[in-house]
């Protein structure tokens, strides 16, 4: 990983259920609530999640980008279309026979690539990425620049992040950032918490466009860490618009 600060980042679940997709959406909702250009790319292919919050008709997706000779860009779907901010999603869409061929070594080898693509015409790009037992959880983990371990709250998070912690250090890597998700408080064992918020389901708009609770100021502080920003700072200050401003100027 670079001493740079980092454009691409993996929130890896370390159970199922964590949040991992969701977090992944709000992190990218809220830097693009500052003016950034910002992608999600759904590596978790079994659950396919990131969909969900695609409004309308999903023709091609990320599975048949990464097992075909189909452009990354011809996976690209707004996430809310309606707001004035650039968040795009680049979600899994698929029948269990592509799932399959999408889990291939030779098809992580291109999500790799995909990553690297995105970064190119992105400013930011979150991979929404299952526990690290498959072939494209290791690739979204290996081709980032930051690797965010997503935890359930209590001790079920801590159990859960030892393991995760143990299959990325034999590839070789680790988890620069862990963030307990659904949690009042943080862990020992974690670096941030992000609390449950009253929306309930797949929101129109995600929460972070527009949100000024202690949801959202958690997400950005999650996003500040991760990415050397400060959307925290104007959040709290009201500055978004200077953010915006100070990024085309």
């Amino acid at each position: 990983m670079s001493d740079s600060p980092a454009r691409t980042a993996a929130l890896t679940a370390t159970a199922g259920g964590a949040g991992a997709t969701r977090l992944a959406v709000a992190t990218g909702a809220v830097l693009a609530r500052t003016g950034a250009n910002v992608a999600v790319l759904d590596a978790a292919f079994a659950t396919q999640g990131l969909a969900q919050h695609v409004p309308g008709r999903i023709t091609t997706d990320i599975t048949r980008v990464i097992t075909t000779d189909a452009a990354p860009a011809a996976a690209r779907y707004a996430i809310a279309p309606d707001a004035d901010a650039a968040l795009t999603a680049y979600p899994a869409f698929a029948a269990f026979e592509r799932i399959a061929a999408a889990k291939t070594p030779a098809a992580a080898a291109r999500l790799g690539s995909v990553v690297d693509t995105l970064a190119d015409a992105h400013d930011y790009v979150l991979v929404d990425t299952p526990p690290i037992a498959a072939n494209q959880a290791v690739a979204a983990v290996t081709a980032t620049d930051a690797v965010v371990a997503v935890v359930p709250p209590g001790d079920r998070g801590v159990d859960t992040l030892q393991r995760a912690r143990g299959r990325l250090a034999d590839i070789g890597t680790d988890c620069t950032h862990v963030v307990a998700n659904r949690a009042a408080d943080t862990p020992r064992a974690a670096t941030h918490a992000v609390p449950t918020h009253a929306t309930t389901g797949v929101p129109d708009t995600p929460v972070p466009l527009s949100g000024t609770g202690a949801f959202t100021a958690a997400v950005a502080a999650l996003a500040d860490a991760v990415f050397d920003t400060a959307v925290a700072a104007s959040l709290s200050t009201g500055s978004v618009l200077d953010a915006v401003h100070a990024r085309l100027t």
